[in-house]
């Protein structure tokens, strides 16, 4: 065990890449125990990526970068503006509205940062808006992308965990909107305090026209999760609908050519063997785990604590919030699910309410240093420094917070539309 810990934390110091850490701390083991054949170790690697719903990765993947290119997301925040510009802070809340139909298209908060973030950063400073504004509340609403589904980290959750991603998904939709709404109301205190006002008038004929404009792309978290929820298709089928939407969009806006296409092929090649190759080595590293009762430690630990649900969750939110700090969202579910799940099915926690629990505190994890990808990606976009990027997303840090202490308290918060849809 001792081995097994030192090599894996030894290599992520030295800032190795993490399936390599995965990988090589389970090698260390199986070879200084000197029992384990060589078989072993490419059977459970190859058995924890042959999986069907795992399928489902590459086409979301797919699906998101089509959606980026196919001009989709000008429509979108004209729609949002003209659904919500008018109230007070008016392109704040259209950020979230706009982050929100985005979520039920890509799935990916970092997406939602590189395309929305983009258009709504330029936007709010043409109008005036200060970066405490525009930058933070870019930075808090794209991680509402993975919460609202589809959604890629459940997907994986879901394999690891041996959970309904249907469920998964369904679960999402309370805490998404949830989120958004506690956004929104942090946006309009921000305002009145800063004396901010509307940005246009509502008018009818507006919303009329950028609706219609925008409803081939509003129709695709309708195809995804009506599809899902209705048992038309699967999961990993919707991920193909998505697909298939996604290309018809592209040839509807001729915004799609052959040599997109192959470029867009490229990228979701190369995310695709990033995501299924740490999933592949986690499965081999969860497996080492088992085996040196590293998993069996952790829970009694944490079982010798507490026992109180309630306590048992405040624990390891700390714990993945710290987690999440430090490491990218699919390696972090890969490695803690099977050490945390033991201990949070023998308190009588649903494995449903904690996949959206661990996934939202993986997400304020993007947020943070040293490795936020959103904080990065927001750097970029907004040309601020990575300081001074982090400094406009620190009070948004709380109204996510307020969420996550909810949906732990509540478990109807996530519970009530699987409940309603599946059980």
């Amino acid at each position: 065990m001792a081995l097994l810990l030192i090599v894996f934390f030894g290599m992520l110091v030295i800032g190795v890449p993490v399936f390599v850490a995965l990988g090589g701390a389970s090698l260390a083991y199986t070879h200084f125990v000197g029992n384990v054949p060589d078989f072993v170790v490419l059977h459970r690697m190859a058995g924890g990526v042959d999986s069907f719903p795992l399928i489902a990765v590459p086409f979301f993947i797919l699906a998101g970068n089509l959606m980026n290119s196919a001009g989709i997301t000008n429509r979108i925040f004209s729609f949002a503006t003209a659904a919500v510009g008018w109230m007070r802070g008016g392109l704040g809340h259209v950020n979230v509205l706009a982050s929100v139909i985005f979520a039920g298209m890509s799935g990916a908060a970092v997406a939602d940062a590189g395309g929305l973030g983009t258009i709504e950063i330029k936007a709010m400073r043409d109008h005036g808006y200060d970066d405490n504004l525009a930058v933070g509340v870019t930075a808090a609403s794209s991680t509402i992308g993975p919460i609202i589904p589809p959604s890629l980290p459940m997907v994986i959750f879901g394999v690891m965990a041996n959970v309904s991603i249907g469920q998964l998904f369904a679960a999402g939709f309370i805490p998404g909107l949830l989120m958004a709404l506690v956004l929104m109301i942090y946006v309009s205190w921000y305002s009145r305090r800063h004396n901010i006002g509307a940005d246009q008038a509502f008018r009818v004929s507006t919303l009329g026209r950028t609706f219609v404009a925008a409803v081939p792309a509003l129709m695709t978290p309708v195809i995804i999760i009506g599809g899902i929820a209705t048992g038309a298709f699967t999961p990993t089928e919707a991920a193909i609908a998505a697909c298939a939407w996604a290309l018809l969009l592209g040839a509807f806006y001729r915004t799609l050519d052959l040599k997109r296409f192959y470029t867009i092929s490229i990228q979701t090649i190369e995310t695709s063997a990033s995501v299924l190759i740490i999933v592949a080595a986690a499965s081999l590293f969860g497996w080492v785990l088992t085996v040196t009762q590293v998993t069996a430690y952790v829970t009694d630990l944490l079982l010798g604590i507490t026992t109180d649900p309630l306590m048992l969750l405040l624990l390891i939110n700390v714990l993945i919030l710290i987690v999440g700090c430090f490491m990218e969202t699919i390696a972090a579910i890969s490695i803690l699910v099977p050490v945390l799940m033991p201990a949070v099915l023998h308190a009588g926690i649903d494995p449903v309410q904690f996949g959206v629990i661990m996934i939202l505190n993986l997400m304020i994890g993007l947020l943070t240093p040293p490795v936020g990808m959103v904080l990065f990606v927001l750097a970029k976009v907004s040309g601020l420094s990575v300081e001074a990027t982090m400094k406009t997303i620190v009070p948004y840090l709380l109204p996510l917070l307020a969420v996550l202490a909810l949906i732990s308290a509540f478990p109807a918060l996530t519970l009530y539309l699987p409940t309603l849809w599946y059980r």
